[in-house]
């Protein structure tokens, strides 16, 4: 499994991969932008009345206006830190692995655990 990880602050998004993010989501800027950050709070924008262009120059302008992390592939997107969503990024066969991997530690804890009492 291959990825890409990027501080977005630094090394800010293109317009064009602010587009594919946009073209990713379901529920709009609703799922992209964080209410709490306090450059939103700031610039005090009723994003829904934003032409297309015009958020995607806010985003570009103010990066951190975005939720993080962003993970995304082709055809999937994921914002912000969910445990079960992030999940899947993770190859079914790299799940496998892990998930068998801490089962052993677990009973061998639980072994460590019954052998001192």
């Amino acid at each position: 499994m291959t990825f890409e990880e990027r501080n977005i602050i630094s090394d800010p998004l293109t317009k064009t991969e602010i587009k594919e993010i946009l073209a990713l989501t379901e529920t709009g800027t609703d799922e992209i932008i964080s209410p709490r950050s306090k450059v939103y709070q700031k610039l005090d924008i009723d994003f829904d009345e934003l032409s297309l262009s015009e958020l995607v120059a806010v985003i570009e302008e103010n990066p951190s206006i975005l939720r993080r992390p962003i993970l995304m592939d082709e055809r999937r997107l994921q914002i912000g830190y969910n445990e079960d969503e992030i999940h899947q990024f993770i190859p079914r066969e790299v799940r496998k692995v892990t998930s068998k991997k801490l089962t052993e530690i677990l009973i061998y804890l639980d072994m460590e655990k019954e052998s001192l009492v």
